[in-house]
């Protein structure tokens, strides 16, 4: 099993259990290594295949499956311009992403770059919203507007996601859960531990054997050694 984080994704490698219904504020690309992926939606429908996407915010939850390579592409990363582009629909079958060994590394370049900037920003550390708007030349509303429109939520949203990986790293470098949860913005272990169930669908003590066997922060044990995107099919 294996469980990484480098510049606008994170990966997963391993089996997947019966996960409760959750939600990421990131893209979600599922690649079973044996048979099918399945996983249910908020109405309960399965939808079955190799490989499959999930778009941000979009309620899910993973049925059990022996080994399967997951990433997380955050909304502001290089790669999920092409994602955007090309899924626009919820869960879908993604056949052709089966084979993606990296995504990358760098900021959009389609969304604003001042929206860039602010989600950029939340991740490095916690920042009121007039603090966050003031910093990249905009008002707290129209930061807020900008988030809706051009990556579907809320910045709030995007906020807990930033915290999550924070205390993600925080747990990888050694410290507790307690100390992590501290560290990232949350309350306490039990904050943080609700607020990971809620948009990853595991808990910080699942978590942590894998971020402790990670050996790198940038490159997962499958990458390959230079960055590319998988092939577009669409042209």
């Amino acid at each position: 099993m294996h469980f990484s984080i480098g510049d606008g994704y994170a990966v997963y490698r391993g089996p997947a259990t019966d996960s409760g219904l959750h939600r990421h504020a990131a893209f979600q690309i599922v690649t079973a290594l044996r048979d099918e992926v399945a996983l249910a939606d908020a109405a309960g429908a399965e939808h079955r295949a190799t490989t499959l996407l999930v778009p941000p915010m979009v309620p899910h939850r993973l049925l059990p499956s022996p080994e399967l390579v997951t990433f997380y592409i955050e909304p502001h990363a290089i790669f999920a311009d092409h994602l955007r582009e090309h899924y626009r629909d919820g869960i879908v079958a993604a056949p052709e992403l089966a084979d993606l060994h990296t995504v990358g590394e760098g900021r959009s370049r389609e969304l604003d770059p001042r929206l860039v900037e602010a989600m950029t920003l939340l991740r490095q550390r916690n920042l009121t919203m007039p603090e966050l708007a003031a910093a990249v030349g905009l008002s707290p509303q129209r930061l807020r507007a900008l988030a809706r429109q051009q990556v579907g939520m809320p910045l709030p949203r995007w906020r807990v996601w930033a915290e999550l990986r924070r205390a993600a790293e925080a747990l990888r470098s050694g410290q507790s859960p307690a100390e992590a949860a501290i560290s990232a913005g949350f309350a306490d272990q039990a904050h943080l531990t609700r607020r990971m169930r809620e948009m990853v669908g595991l808990t910080p003590a699942a978590v942590l054997p894998l971020l402790r066997n990670s050996h790198s922060s940038a490159t997962p044990a499958h990458q390959a050694a230079d960055p590319q995107l998988p092939q577009d099919p669409h042209r």
